[in-house]
């Protein structure tokens, strides 16, 4: 049996001032991120000062309900969880 497939969507809504605090969290569950994409919009004239990181978690679901609540807790951060499971 496969484990589940658990994405934790962060919309950070100030990255300059949220990216310490942010990243500091990342490096504490590092050996859980199995995949991590960053997302903002940026061109010729912009660069936004908000974006969305996700997470594809390896680990237990506590794990990742344990870093969405530490994510949560920093200021201007919001996290979503999503769990795709296996058929049998």
């Amino acid at each position: 049996m496969q484990d589940d497939h658990v994405i934790l969507g962060i919309h950070v809504t100030d990255r300059l001032n949220d990216a310490v605090p942010v990243q500091k969290v990342f490096s504490e569950y590092g050996c859980n991120i199995k995949t991590r994409v960053g997302l903002h919009d940026v061109g010729e004239e912009l660069c936004s000062p908000s974006g969305i990181v996700l997470i594809e978690f390896y680990g237990s679901e506590a794990d990742a309900d344990a870093m969405a609540e530490r994510l949560n807790a920093v200021e201007g951060v919001d996290v979503k969880k999503m769990v795709f499971g296996h058929d049998a």
